[in-house]
């Protein structure tokens, strides 16, 4: 019931202002500094739910007027704002009361690879990163690219690159899947449509205290750059190569034009991928995503496809279409992000079974 989990809520957050109220006297700086961060994490929920006590003992108050006959106009004006204040207070309140994604805040690593297609699937790789760096400048988000492997046609095999920026994680992880096109490719001369595909990999940015990486587990090799950041250093081994001996992940980094900075690359490239498989790991043993899962992130669904000829993109996972293709390539993919979430949103209320009794 969603007065009882707030009630409760609220009874924590007293518990820890007493605590706090002892100082050091009640336990170590550590301890306090502890209880100072849930304090900060409840003050938001708490505040809105003493509004929301207030908005419910005024409406009593306006309702009991109303029932009297004094004032009715004014009385039937506010009973109208205040249960419109309640509902809205309410459906924050359940908001707040779902579990937060700790990476929903996070930057994030993209990773775009070319599937089924051939050239054509290359050059669509491309075009998906282009529409990602448009979204990201449109929120005020850094993109930087960490790897990429060119085809010879202005495509990708593969373009892995960084987009910084707070909540970064919230809005792109609904991303991760396959992405299908059709069109008939530049590449084409008989004027047939094709269809391809590339894959997007959407992954947390961590840092090494969220997941230590210990040195005998990593394998590192060097070699000569081939991309376009190793040009001027092919005299030097500046590529790198990082094996992760217990999974037995590879990640190769030879953009930058030093060793070091090719290494610190990569490095954040491995333990962004380690951290989301151990996320995965937790998730199904705690069966927290079950299948079919809107946003589910599996890299293996089809959730989008791109059809050139009718200017259409349909999601999938929604059945929701975007008749302005150009828009969408330029980047305006808030629809589906946005049908997404309070989809999401929706299936994890009504999983917690917050309702308002």
């Amino acid at each position: 019931m969603l007065l009882e989990k707030l009630a409760g809520v609220e009874a924590r957050y007293d518990e820890l202002n007493r605590l706090l109220a002892q100082g050091s006297d009640g336990g170590s700086y550590a301890k306090i500094a502890e209880y100072a961060k849930e304090r900060s994490a409840l003050e938001e929920i708490v505040t809105l739910f003493q509004e929301y006590k207030g908005v419910v003992k005024q409406l009593a108050g306006a309702k009991e007027l109303l029932e009297m006959g004094e004032m009715k106009e004014l009385a039937e004006a506010e009973i109208a704002a205040l249960e419109k204040r309640k509902e809205e207070l309410e459906s924050l309140l359940k908001q707040l009361l779902l579990p937060k994604d700790p990476r929903d805040e996070k930057s994030v690593i993209v990773e775009i690879r070319a599937g089924a297609g051939g050239d054509e699937a290359g050059i669509f790789a491309a075009d998906l990163f282009r529409l990602y760096s448009r979204y990201a400048d449109g929120r005020g988000w850094k993109t930087e690219i960490l790897s990429q492997n060119a085809t010879g046609v202005g495509g990708f095999k593969e373009m892995i690159f960084e987009v910084k920026g707070k909540g970064a994680y919230s809005r792109l992880k609904y991303e991760s899947g396959v992405h299908r096109v059709q069109r008939v490719p530049v590449t084409e001369s008989a004027g047939r449509i094709h269809t391809s595909t590339a894959t997007v990999a959407v992954l947390a940015e961590v840092d090494e205290v969220e997941i230590d990486v210990p040195e005998k587990d990593v394998k590192i090799d060097t070699y000569r750059a081939s991309s376009a950041g190793g040009q001027n250093v092919q005299k030097n081994a500046t590529a790198v190569r990082l094996t992760h001996l217990p999974s037995g992940l590879v990640v190769t980094c030879e953009d930058e034009r030093s060793q070091t900075q090719n290494r610190m690359r990569a490095m954040n490239i491995l333990r962004a991928r380690l951290y989301e498989a151990e996320m995965d790991k937790r998730q199904k043993a705690e069966a927290a995503e079950r299948k079919g899962q809107i946003g589910s992130g599996d890299r293996s669904e089809k959730i989008r496809t791109y059809n050139y000829p009718q200017g259409r993109v349909t999601d999938h996972r929604i059945g929701v279409s975007s008749h302005n293709l150009p828009a969408v390539m330029d980047g305006s993919i808030d629809t589906f992000i946005d049908e997404l979430a309070t989809r999401e949103q929706a299936e994890k209320l009504a999983e917690a079974g917050v309702d308002s009794g």
